[in-house]
């Protein structure tokens, strides 16, 4: 809207009252709308600057140079640092005035300036994408009560694991040192898993999960890289416990004759044994493995000062089978007849898993005959069919 638009305005005639009004009111809406467009006008300019500004601070970081990545050797006290570049030289630079001097610790990844390499900017450690994309529980939901049948092993792991996070002064006062690994051994499906997740949880610890075969990497050098970006990963959640099932996937008896593969693997074993009992002190960080063939295991492993703690873990027993039972049907709608005994005699030689499948199936059985209560025939066909190697409808697993 421009002046020119309200220059055709009709003079008034001074001698008519109404004329007069009408003239006012016509030039008191062309200042409403002049203010009006001057309020746009402004608006608009405002944006154009903040576009401006924003386009003058890209263009000069496109004009400087880009930074070196590199690492924090040693921080010296006259605002100096020893760093390493990616390259692969080590030089002694400045740090800059705008980092605060906390942030900058021996081991840090830094940002250099391309030409002076002075540290510009304190750069997030870098991991590999395998161990943060491990298994982790900040809480997990299991508790001791939903473990049955294992009432020495949980004794056992309270005593190593729980007992240390909680209680260190005990052992401070005593003057001995918590065990520094605990290793679980037994047939598959008896309860090691879920003990672990257990203790995690009655220690308000993060659980960190992970299967040993994922330590095995095909190029040299990349499995001991894991394992150290692992212990590094589990100290930043501290207080942690990392579980590492199937540990004899890096923890093999050592063969005279071997293949590149083979001293790979062995290289990533040397790497943990170093982590598990070197100089660098852990923090609350607690190793668990878990393994169904201890015997494969390396003598170098098992030694006092690393798994110095085996916890067995048996097929369970009547007392067990009968507890397990009662756990996994203690939220189902059963029939209050059935015979617990009888079922436990049927399950002889069955694991924890193979009876929680057990109670699984028997609940489909249920409802595939249309019935809203569990009945002591239902429990006789699942435990037909788990025993006999079928698929389970609920898992998938074939239990054997």
């Amino acid at each position: 809207m421009v002046l020119s638009e309200y220059s055709d305005i009709d003079k008034p005639n001074i001698e008519d009252d109404s004329y007069l009004a009408n003239y006012v009111r016509q030039l008191e809406e062309n200042i409403r709308g002049l203010e009006n467009e001057r309020e746009e006008i402004k608006s608009e300019n405002d944006r154009l600057e903040r576009e401006l500004n924003d386009l003058k601070s890209e263009y000069e970081k496109l004009k400087s140079p880009p930074l070196v990545a590199g690492e924090v050797l040693d921080v010296l006290q006259d605002d100096r640092a020893v760093v390493k570049s990616s390259s692969g030289p080590k030089f002694l630079v400045e740090v800059s005035k705008f980092l605060e001097d906390d942030k900058i610790t021996p081991g840090a990844r830094v940002g250099l300036n391309q030409r002076t390499l002075n540290v510009m900017e304190v750069l997030p450690s870098e991991k590999d994408p395998l161990v943060k994309g491990m298994e982790i529980e900040e809480k997990p939901e299991v508790t001791y009560e939903d473990i049955g049948g294992l009432e020495e092993q949980i004794r056992e792991i309270k005593e190593t694991v729980e007992l240390p996070l909680k209680s260190r002064g005990s052992f401070d006062e005593v003057g001995v040192e918590p065990p520094r690994g605990v290793l679980l051994h037994g047939p598959p499906g008896t309860g090691k898993t879920l003990l672990a997740r257990a203790v995690a949880r009655e220690t308000d610890s993060t659980f960190i999960k992970l299967v040993g075969s994922e330590l095995v990497q095909k190029y040299i050098g990349e499995g001991s890289r894991m394992v150290r970006e692992m212990f590094e990963h589990a100290k930043e959640k501290s207080p942690s416990i990392v579980f590492i099932d199937e540990i004899d996937a890096i923890a093999s008896k050592r063969q005279k004759t071997s293949t590149s593969g083979d001293r790979e693997v062995q290289r990533t074993m040397m790497q943990f044994l170093g982590k598990l009992d070197g100089f660098e002190p852990r923090g609350d960080v607690r190793i668990l493995g878990a393994t169904n063939r201890p015997d494969m295991l390396d003598e170098a492993i098992l030694r006092p000062g690393r798994f110095d703690r085996l916890i067995e873990f048996p097929i369970p027993g009547k007392e067990e089978r009968k507890a397990i039972f009662k756990i996994h049907t203690r939220d189902m709608s059963i029939d209050e007849e059935i015979n617990y005994d009888k079922l436990v005699r049927k399950t002889e030689g069955c694991t924890g898993a193979d009876i929680k499948s057990i109670c699984s199936e028997a609940g489909m059985h249920a409802i595939r005959n249309e019935r809203d209560k569990i009945l002591e025939k239902d429990f006789d066909s699942a435990i037909v069919k788990v025993k006999s190697g079928e698929p389970s409808e609920v898992s998938g697993r074939m239990f054997v």
